[in-house]
């Protein structure tokens, strides 16, 4: 199940989502409006006044936003033939986190993104003025990489990640709004498809890159990409981050979909978006979706995440579902839900289905689950009931 996979990924790496970021030096500086200079040399003190990320084996130079971010990120593409990046950094969400060039959340530092690597690769060596940073990165950086005279790739990381550019040139950009930068990646957004399931597409980079900006119009654009006019897909993955990235506003756009999305694909992805929200009125929604959805399979998958959240409101629901759902199917999704909780709570549950549930399917499906749980109550449950 797609879903299980991203969670099992989420949990490893989360702190909230998909990627890059560094410190170095800069050369040639930009007139305002004017196109960038090409100069390939940079002073280390340039590009610490300008407060870009450490970056290696590049040709550095950096460059003033002219009358908008858009039209100098059009400019300097008009003349990247062969392949160069370009990057600036604006305020980050606020987490516990770092975004990692592999495309990982993480609570340690990124060490080396090898931006021209197929992998992206990193090493575990960290790198921020010679120590470890012990607190999440403030800043952003958004990447974009350019060939034949448009933009190919975006990719974004913490600010104490060190980029290998791989020996291309780099464009450190200085001066971005963030609401111009969020304005910029919606375009890209917009224009992608979604329903290729790929973290590669730039379409993805765009997405991610909007929902780590520390900025209202982050919100607004979110907001924007779930309007029930809008293609499933992307509604699907923006939903995954109003919940791991986007906090209270996040979880306000959620409810709301909940309720109204027409889709049940698009309703089931929002369950797993709530179960990634910090946000306290998370469990309580997923808890209304499990009673109250019209699609059994809405009602199943919000059990499922339910049963990842745990605890006790979860329990009640869950065996409230298989008592009460109308549909055999749901009932069986609970069961499984029931195995999915911590051991001392999910197993003496199932022993019950199996011993007391009148539906002879949902009492199948609770001893399939005990059978799985290798646990010593279970094997007790086999004997008594072989024995009789």
């Amino acid at each position: 199940m797609q879903e299980e996979r991203s969670v099992s990924a989420l949990r490893k790496t989360l702190g909230l989502a998909m990627i890059l970021a560094g410190i170095g030096s800069a050369a040639g500086q930009l007139a305002k409006g004017g196109a960038p200079a090409r100069s390939g040399q940079a002073s280390s003190a340039a590009a610490q006044a300008t407060e870009a990320p450490r970056i290696e084996n590049a040709k550095l130079e950096t460059s003033a936003v002219g009358a908008s971010l858009d039209a100098t990120l059009r400019e300097i593409a008009a003349t990247a033939e062969q392949p160069e990046w370009v990057g600036y950094h604006v305020d980050e969400v606020a987490g516990e986190r770092g975004v990692c060039c592999d495309g990982d959340w993480s609570d340690r530092n990124c060490g080396t993104c090898r931006l021209e690597k197929e992998n992206s690769e990193t090493t575990s060596t960290s790198h921020t003025d010679g120590k470890v940073k012990l607190e999440g990165a403030r800043q952003l950086v958004v990447l974009y990489r350019l060939e034949a005279k448009q933009v190919v790739k975006i990719r974004v990381a913490s600010q104490d990640c060190t980029l290998d550019v791989g020996g291309l040139p780099f464009i450190w950009l200085t001066g971005v709004k963030p609401a111009d930068s969020v304005a910029l990646l919606t375009a890209y957004v917009r224009g992608s498809d979604f329903e290729e399931h790929s973290e590669r597409k730039i379409g993805n980079g765009a997405l991610t890159a909007i929902a780590l900006h520390a900025d209202a119009s982050s919100d607004r654009a979110l907001e924007s990409f779930v309007a029930p006019e809008q293609r499933e897909g992307l509604r699907r993955h923006a939903a995954f981050w109003l919940g791991a990235a986007r906090g209270k506003a996040g979880l306000i756009a959620l409810q709301r979909m909940a309720k109204t999305d027409p889709s049940s694909d698009v309703r089931a992805q929002v369950a797993f978006a709530l179960s990634v929200s910090r946000e306290s009125g998370a469990l309580d929604e997923i808890i209304r979706m499990a009673h109250d959805d019209t699609s059994s399979h809405v009602r199943g998958q919000a059990l499922f995440w339910l049963a990842q959240k745990a605890g006790k409101k979860a329990v009640g629901t869950i065996t409230g579902a298989i008592e009460n759902d109308p549909d055999t199917e749901v009932k069986k999704k609970a069961v499984f839900a029931l195995s999915q909780l911590p051991k001392d709570e999910g197993v003496p549950k199932l022993i019950e289905v199996a011993q007391t549930n009148r539906n002879p399917a949902v009492r199948k499906q609770a001893m399939f689950w005990l059978g799985q749980s290798n646990d010593p109550r279970a094997l007790q449950f086999f004997e008594k009931v072989l024995t009789q």
